[in-house]
């Protein structure tokens, strides 16, 4: 249907995909226990657009330049690891408690500034970007005339399941944490999410398989 094949195969491995923990589901994790329910589902978001990104890169034929080219692999690597450091490092060093509630005067400008970084966390990791460009093209019919159509179905419902997991992550580790993020507390609980970025940001550094 649509260009595509064994969909029923697809789903059932892009959930169980999605219930595997990576640096996306880390990611969210601290955001959500560190800054509340809303942060978390910003960071959600952000993830799903960068997912969207993901997609697009690997039907045009981005994501197979990037394969290709072993300086432009490491290059985005490096700026998603030195980005993800600074994220951690901003959370450590930071003065006022992140946990406040996103609902005040601030509240639209602290949202979309929590939804950026989750696009560019997800965008800068070229591991992704391999992921679907190796994935995706197992369910795409070889005959379909515009693949296109396929990949970004695939994409989508890919993208659909995968928020559908971390929006249930969100609201279970921001209401099981809600009292880390209230008094001193929740100081240590931004501190604690900054490291957590930092060492995602080492990880991704570190990695050199392709």
């Amino acid at each position: 249907m649509w260009g595509t094949q064994d969909i029923a195969a697809f789903l059932a491995a892009g959930i169980l995909l999605n219930l595997t923990p990576g640096q996306d589901t880390l990611y969210i994790l601290g955001r959500s226990m560190a800054q509340g329910k809303r942060a978390g589902v910003f960071s959600v978001l952000g993830i799903s657009s960068g997912i969207l990104f993901h997609t697009v890169a690997a039907a045009t034929g981005l994501s197979a330049l990037l394969a290709a080219s072993s300086m432009a692999y490491t290059w985005i690597r490096w700026a998603g690891a030195a980005y993800l450091a600074f994220l951690g490092a901003r959370m450590i060093l930071g003065r006022r408690t992140l946990g406040q509630d996103l609902s005040g005067l601030q509240g639209p400008l602290e949202a979309g500034r929590i939804y950026r970084q989750g696009v560019m966390t997800n965008v800068l990791n070229p591991k992704v970007a391999l992921f679907f460009l190796a994935f995706l093209p197992q369910f795409v019919d070889p005959n379909c005339a515009y693949p296109i159509v396929p990949f970004l179905l695939l994409g989508g419902l890919f993208m659909a399941t995968g928020t559908a997991w971390c929006l249930c992550l969100v609201l279970l580790s921001s209401r099981l944490t809600a009292t880390l993020r209230r008094g001193r507390i929740a100081i240590l609980a931004q501190r604690a999410c900054g490291i957590l970025f930092i060492g995602l940001g080492l990880k991704l550094a570190l990695e050199q398989g392709r």
